[in-house]
């Protein structure tokens, strides 16, 4: 694929084992992909000292929603520069600006096509990257 970013760590937030399956296998030959349940079990992951380099989570999950994991995550001293990108079911538009204004990078509707979700994820960490050597 043109202009892919490897060697990433990725931590997948989302409840749904089947979305977990879907990303793991998709990115398991360029990418580390860690998987949490919910919003609690990844920011306890990310509290034990594990900085992902992207995250993508789901909006609809038990424990910690996640409107409310985005703003634990972009509040935080220590990841609020990680890129983020949301998912959901729900195809509203005010869930998505709710997002995009709580901080998250993107948001793709699911279900959704991998490929969109890896050249969504490679636009964002080429911005990122190139705003680190500015």
């Amino acid at each position: 694929m043109k202009n892919q970013i490897a060697g990433l760590k990725i931590l997948l937030v989302d409840d749904e084992s089947s979305i977990q399956k879907i990303i793991t296998h998709y990115f398991k030959t360029r990418h580390q992909v860690i998987s949490c349940n919910n919003g609690q079990e990844a920011l306890n992951w990310m509290y034990e000292g594990n900085i992902p380099d992207f995250i993508i989570a789901d909006i609809n999950m038990p424990i910690i929603d996640g409107n409310d994991f985005i703003e634990e995550v972009k509040t935080s001293g220590f990841f609020g520069d990680i890129p983020l990108m949301m998912l959901s079911g729900m195809d509203n538009t005010d869930v998505k600006i709710k997002c995009l204004e709580a901080g998250a990078d993107d948001f793709l509707t699911k279900p959704f096509n991998p490929r969109e979700l890896e050249a969504r994820l490679n636009s964002i960490m080429k911005r990122v990257k190139t705003a680190e050597i500015k």
